[in-house]
């Protein structure tokens, strides 16, 4: 067999190295957003479990199934230094075809987003009050 040229065989070395360390360096996550025609109930009270070090406590979420709000528990994850978990929300929006809502899975982000995130959440306090106002008393199907 011939030898291939060793910039050919460089590339492909490459090649073949990134696509086994890949996965584990890169964090890959894929939303596909449904819209949801009602707002999450309130969330359930959970009783957090007493502290475990070197992890953190992801609260539990109304998630959306069979065209149903349907309660997910919270759980512990392992700590990221330098890390904050940014929790799973649901996202009010508003179209023509009127109010829903979109849930936004919970990420990882690095420590100096945190300011941005608290600011971001009062924003999105706001929002979700002034929603309750504008359509309260209506149908919600």
């Amino acid at each position: 067999m011939p030898e291939l040229p060793t910039l050919r065989r460089a590339v492909l070395s490459l090649l073949a190295t990134a696509a086994f360390a890949g996965p584990a360096l890169a964090q890959v996550s894929i939303n596909i957003g449904i819209p949801v025609p009602v707002p999450p109930p309130p969330p359930q009270v959970e009783v957090m479990p007493p502290p475990r070090p070197g992890f953190i406590w992801a609260p539990g979420i109304w998630a959306w199934e069979g065209g149903r709000h349907v309660w997910r528990a919270g759980h512990w994850m392992e700590e990221r230094p330098g890390y904050m978990w940014v929790g799973d929300r649901w996202e009010p929006h508003y179209e023509a075809r009127g109010p829903h809502y979109h849930m936004v899975p919970g990420h990882w982000e690095r420590e100096h987003f945190r300011e941005e995130h608290e600011h971001r959440g009062e924003e999105r306090d706001r929002r979700f009050e002034e929603h309750d106002r504008r359509f309260e008393g209506r149908d919600r199907r």
